[in-house]
């Protein structure tokens, strides 16, 4: 067992090793660290804390257990643990952290079969990612119970036994390349990138944060690795990472990559994030054309805000049904406890509905709520081009289509800019704000200021299809249908498993299909495969199939899961 006064050690202090001795130390227990490298002990004893750090194996001649985190070379953890079963106590249990080598082998080569136990972790460190134990039949039990009481100290939570990690693995690595290849191209920035992926799909950390972890050179090596074995070109590594690697920029450990990070290794905090200027202009009355799930939601999230809200649907019949939808919606979050009657009555009182888009000729923002299909969008912008004031500015909601094709329809494109809400609008927190090019300054300033506003967190990114969190997450999504059609990965729920235990993400990428609807994943991606042109944006056969038989998920009660 590893108790509170005995030493545990960890040999080899790159992102693993690093992240495990953080963990230990602040959790009280005695660790030493270990490296060969005197500029990695000299950087790592700068922010250890009470934790010794030695360039000296010998030191850990009295530890209780020993983690190896040395880089994944077979015979490099080989010989290392055979000297660390050489050098410790018999009831020293030993610990490897290779993600891929094969855990009895290097058992054998320890000496010490009985007493090595494998930890394999897809993400260093965070707190919602946990760790998968691997034992073999040669593992004593005492050994498993301290590798067990190793990652309760860490903090982590031990995935279910079998949990396939490779599967969880090989669908991050392209995540994390695809992230850097966007911001590679100045599309967004790391900030912006990381917190539209957080925000807008509930994960842990943004893949940059992620790969900085990880570590760059971890991350570019083992996409190199599959790129070679698969051919497949979303396997390719990224040249910034190549490029990071030469000037040092390793990530977390080595003090700098994507981010900047201190002695403790605790990330530099930039400089605030750009708000709306001073000058933005006012947004007192805002108009909402549409009377679908996401148009309410917007709705309710203004009225909330204290916004008049003007509501204009199809018909009057609709406009006043999706008032009457706010309405209950405020009524159930009453009865919840999470809003106060008064307040709820007050916000319904801010909004009207209306069928004729006329009466938006005052207001001062315009969001463009309808179907997802751009003739009838360009409808509306036209329509709203010649009605309303000179100066209000024209959103749209499109979550994949042009907001320039938008704004030309409406004579004035320097008044357009996208809005993206994610849904529920009313809940969730993030708007990726997507400037076209002919937006004018003040149109974007007062779509930030309405966020802000809001108490929504807006994301700038350019116009293209996708934009941030759509481009990143169904090439991933799209990635492990295929990787299921192959077989890669032959259980569905072993893999939603491994994602959801190893990485820490909220839904795995079977249940997440379900979800969002198949169709609605299929048209993303004939949309990302029209623009881009790129093979992993085609939409799997499996998925294709699954939405010509009419099994779209969730909302029909089969899908990849769903019964």
């Amino acid at each position: 067992m590893v108790e509170q006064h005995r030493v545990v050690g960890v040999v080899g202090l790159g992102s693993v090793g690093q992240s495990l001795l953080r963990a230990l130390d602040a959790g009280g227990v005695r660790v030493i660290g270990v490296d060969t490298d005197p500029d990695v002990v000299a950087r790592v004893r700068s922010w250890a804390g009470t934790a010794e750090v030695s360039g000296d194996v010998e030191r850990l001649a009295e530890a209780g257990v020993v983690v190896e985190a040395v880089s994944e070379d077979a015979e490099s953890k080989a010989e290392v643990l055979h000297r660390l079963g050489a050098l410790c106590p018999r009831v020293t249990a030993l610990v490897t952290t290779t993600a891929s080598l094969s855990v009895p082998a290097l058992a054998v080569a320890s000496g010490r079969p009985a007493r090595l136990v494998g930890l394999r972790f897809a993400v260093p460190s965070s707190p919602k990612a946990g760790a998968a134990l691997v034992s073999t039949t040669m593992t004593a039990p005492e050994a498993v119970s301290a590798a067990e009481e190793l990652v309760s100290l860490l903090g982590r939570p031990i995935a279910p036994q079998g949990t396939d990690t490779a599967a969880a693995r090989e669908l991050l690595l392209p995540y994390l390349g695809r992230a850097a290849a966007l911001h590679e191209a100045g599309y967004a920035s790391c900030e912006d990138i990381d917190t539209a992926m957080r925000l807008g799909c509930g994960l842990p950390a943004g893949p940059l944060e992620m790969l900085d972890t990880v570590g760059v050179d971890t991350v570019h090596r083992e996409l190199g690795d599959l790129y070679r074995r698969t051919g497949l070109e979303h396997h390719r590594p990224p040249g910034s990472l190549e490029r990071m690697i030469e000037s040092g920029r390793l990530g977390r450990k080595s003090g700098q990559g994507f981010y900047a990070y201190d002695a403790a290794g605790r990330r530099v905090v930039p400089a605030a994030r750009d708000r709306a200027p001073e000058g933005a202009p006012a947004v007192g009355h805002v108009g909402v054309v549409g009377t679908g799930t996401m148009a309410r939601g917007i709705a309710q999230a203004l009225v909330l805000a204290g916004v008049r809200t003007t509501l204009v649907g199809r018909t009057t019949e609709r406009a006043d049904a999706a008032r009457a939808a706010i309405g209950s919606s405020l009524d159930r979050s009453v009865k919840r406890g999470r809003l106060d009657p008064g307040a709820a009555g007050a916000a319904l009182d801010l909004v009207r509905g209306d069928q004729d888009v006329a009466v938006l000729y005052d207001c001062d923002l315009v969001i463009e709520a309808v179907v997802e299909d751009l003739p009838v969008k360009r409808t509306v912008f036209e329509q709203l081009g010649k009605v309303c004031r000179p100066g209000a500015v024209l959103a749209t909601t499109t979550s994949s289509l042009s907001v320039a094709e938008c704004a030309a329809a409406s004579g004035r494109p320097e008044d357009v800019i996208g809005m993206h809400f994610f849904n529920p609008a009313q809940v969730m927190r993030l708007v990726e704000v997507v400037r076209a090019e002919a937006t004018s300054d003040a149109a974007h300033a007062a779509a930030r200021a309405l966020c802000e506003r809001l108490g929504k967190t807006a994301v700038g990114c350019g116009d293209r299809t996708g934009f941030i969190v759509n481009y990143l997450l169904f090439s991933y999504l799209n990635h492990a249908i295929r990787a299921m059609e192959s077989g890669g990965c032959l259980d569905m729920g072993d893999v939603d498993t491994a994602v959801e235990s190893l990485l820490g993400f909220p839904l795995g990428p079977f249940t997440l299909l379900d979800t969002v609807g198949l169709d609605v994943s299929l048209a993303i991606l004939d949309r990302l495969r029209e623009t881009f042109g790129t093979e992993d944006f085609a939409a799997a056969r499996s998925l294709r199939g699954l939405v010509a038989m009419g099994h779209l998920g969730r909302k029909t009660g089969t899908g990849f899961r769903t019964v």
